[in-house]
């Protein structure tokens, strides 16, 4: 005989379900439209701003008019580029796996 799941059960998934929901990003209304002197991000400047993310962060602390990410990009091939810069900055997975590989031996 199957118990029928607790209420407290159901309610703690419905929390986190509606948390990752309410997580998600929303549109960007200025990607695809260029600034006034340049046009718009592309891969290549996507991979760039993933590699220098961290000394953008930390002069983006101290000066409002830089920013971490441009959104003024092209959509998808720049958030690629963002995430392959940012990837090839902290050795993507494979830093994780040499680690558990020295683990082992």
């Amino acid at each position: 005989m199957r118990q029928k799941p607790s209420a407290v059960l159901l309610l703690t998934v419905l929390v986190i379900a509606l948390s990752l929901i309410a997580c998600m990003p929303g549109p960007n209304p200025l990607g695809e439209t260029p600034t006034a002197n340049h046009g718009v991000a592309g891969f290549w400047l996507g991979l760039w701003h993933g590699i220098i993310i961290w000394v953008s962060f930390i002069v983006s602390l101290f000066n409002p008019s830089v920013s971490v990410y441009e959104v003024h990009n092209s959509g998808w091939a720049y958030d690629l580029g963002f995430a392959i810069g940012a990837a090839t900055l902290h050795g993507g997975g494979a830093s994780a796996a040499r680690r558990r590989r020295r683990a082992a031996e």
